[in-house]
């Protein structure tokens, strides 16, 4: 299944234009597998084993490219640091405040309070976004123990 994605994607960004380079390709392709939410720091050392000469400013330029071109979105959270994920579907993001660990999970969409937001304020409604904060379970288990 990611392999379609990978390859959809691929075509998205050569319909665009864009030259699919072996860094692009792999930054790509660690996104669509990666479920834990990565810095562009994460894709960094992920992928500097592969690619010895790659920088961290090619990792953030691919990022942009990939974004610019729809394919990535970018998670502005608490700290300073961007993740960014391949899922671009209606969802939540549940984040540990111990660890910053970022979870997916589905709700049915919002869509109500969206159409109450624009018809209470006027507004053009065009996203919005939920985000629920705790404490993940390995961060849970981890406090026990140390108690």
């Amino acid at each position: 299944m990611s392999e379609e994605k990978l390859q959809r994607a691929i075509n998205t960004l050569k319909e665009s234009g864009v030259r699919i380079t072996p860094q692009r390709h792999a930054v790509l392709d660690y996104l669509l597998n990666s479920m834990i939410h990565p810095t562009a720091d994460d894709i960094y050392k992920a992928l500097e084993g592969k690619f010895p000469n790659m920088s961290v400013a090619t990792v953030y330029n691919n990022l942009r490219v990939l974004r610019e071109n729809g394919l990535v979105r970018e998670l502005t959270y608490g700290d300073s640091s961007s993740r960014f994920e391949c899922n671009l579907s209606d969802h939540y993001h549940i984040i540990c405040e111990s660890c910053g660990k970022i979870v997916d999970f589905h709700y049915p969409s919002l869509d109500e309070v969206e159409a109450l937001a624009q018809r209470v304020t006027g507004f053009t409604v065009s996203h919005h976004r939920m985000e629920v904060y705790g404490i993940c379970e390995e961060c849970q288990q981890q406090k026990t123990v140390e108690h």
